[in-house]
């Protein structure tokens, strides 16, 4: 059968969302074809040719992008069959197949595309038969990416300033806790599964071989299993000596796993992403984060000492933020020298309140939920002070104009004290931070 899989945003990287699955089927004799939309338009004859068009939803925007995509498709090609799968397919099951979807699989997707592409050639069925989460352990292939645009196209590791073309492959999905406001939480409820190390450092070695200089692993928690990511990076480090890579990690596991850090380092890094949302405790203790604003000090500490660059991620903007709280995040983040490790959209950023969010559960923020808005795909929400919500709108706008990562700074800086930040800012040394150039986290 003919298959079209989708991509409609995927952080500007090369998606293993297209790639595993198109192993999978291609393996089975199914002709896949893959379309990453970010890069290029959508083409009308693979549409028409397609029994199956196949949109893979990782995040909040891919989603949305994804709903103006399958009204083209469902007129272009009203007879074929229309999945969604990713994270966020679970997590907005009605309203996708109120918008053209047949089959909507979330969690370990793989076997459901072979079992959904078995039942369309075997035509017993059009009624999706496949569970809508899987957890189930897979066997993954090594992903199939000569369908894909090259890595050239996608997001570039940044450093010291050079450009390399960066690469990026997963050693997981799912993550073992629970935060209130994480998506893949209402998907795999405290439970993560691995991709095998051989098939990632396969992956690595195809990636390599297509020019990448640098690879981001782009797990939800690399550390979930310590011990699995520890082996693939050795083995990555001593087949590959001068490949760098990324990672995301919560603070809560950098101080439980400091022993590892200095590994980290020694085999590569250049960076690693962590979630730390917040430094104020009650925001923290609300989103159930696992961490403090003592332990997110205490990492940022223990990495300056070991020579590692923190790159951390934050939701300024949720229904506890106070003018006061605002400020003291951009007070702390001068005080602690990591204006230049934040990118300035990670200072405007409103808390997401999707299909299924733990948040839910608290009483504080069913008191500012609005009704669930279905195009929107989250829960709208209002700020008990409007000045907030102001704040916020003016926090965007900044973190959305042009300028240095210090010049942003200072402007939101502006927004809440009437001290310029300027001459601070200037007496801190300036670091070369490394970073991927696309800065967008939701």
């Amino acid at each position: 059968m003919n298959v079209l899989l989708v991509s409609t945003y995927d952080l500007g990287r090369q998606p293993f969302g297209l790639a595993s699955p198109a192993a999978w089927l291609s393996e089975r004799g199914h002709q896949v074809l893959c379309a990453d939309l970010c890069i290029d338009a959508l083409n009308p004859d693979r549409v028409r040719e397609a029994d199956l068009v196949a949109f893979y939803l990782p995040m909040h925007t891919a989603t949305r992008l994804a709903a103006k995509v399958i009204e083209k498709v469902r007129a272009l090609n009203p007879a074929a069959h229309i999945c969604c799968y990713g994270l966020y397919a679970p997590l907005n099951e009605s309203y996708l197949r109120g918008i053209g979807a047949d089959t909507i699989l979330g969690g370990e997707f793989e076997a459901g595309l072979v079992s959904l592409l078995e039942r369309l050639a075997a035509k017993s069925t059009l009624h999706q038969t496949e569970p809508l989460i899987s957890l189930h352990r897979l066997q993954f292939r090594v992903p199939l990416r000569s369908g894909l645009p090259p890595l050239e196209k996608y997001a570039h590791l940044q450093i010291e300033g050079m450009s390399k073309r960066a690469g990026y492959t997963e050693a997981s999905r799912g993550c073992k806790h629970l935060c209130r406001h994480c998506p893949v939480v209402p998907v795999y409820q405290g439970n993560f599964r691995v991709v095998q190390p051989e098939v990632v450092l396969a992956d690595v070695r195809q990636q390599v071989a297509a020019g990448a200089e640098h690879i981001t692993f782009g797990d939800p928690d690399f550390f979930n299993g310590p011990t699995h990511a520890m082996r693939i990076l050795d083995a990555l480090h001593r087949e590959w000596p001068r490949i760098t890579y990324d990672a995301t990690i919560k603070i809560e596991h950098l101080l439980k796993h400091r022993d590892l850090l200095p590994r980290l380092r020694d085999t590569g890094c250049r960076f690693v992403t962590s979630a730390g949302e917040s430094v104020d405790d009650r925001v923290l203790e609300r989103l159930d984060k696992g961490h403090t604003r003592a332990d997110f000090i205490e990492v940022v500490r223990e990495f300056r000492s070991i020579g590692l660059t923190l790159a951390p991620t934050f939701i300024p903007f949720t229904p506890w933020t106070t003018p006061q709280s605002y400020r003291e995040l951009l007070e702390l983040l001068a005080e602690l020298d990591l204006v230049e490790h934040v990118a300035p959209v990670q200072l405007a950023l409103r808390l997401l309140i999707p299909h299924g969010s733990r948040l839910l559960e608290l009483d504080d923020v069913q008191a500012v939920v609005r009704a669930f808005d279905q195009p929107a795909l989250l829960y709208r929400w209002q700020h008990p002070n409007p000045e907030v919500d102001a704040l916020a709108s003016q926090a965007l706008r900044i973190a959305s104009s042009r300028g240095s990562r210090r010049e942003i700074f200072a402007s939101l800086w502006n927004l809440v004290s009437p001290r310029s930040l300027f001459e601070d800012l200037d007496l801190l040394p300036r670091t070369a931070v490394p970073y991927l150039d696309e800065p967008w986290f939701c």
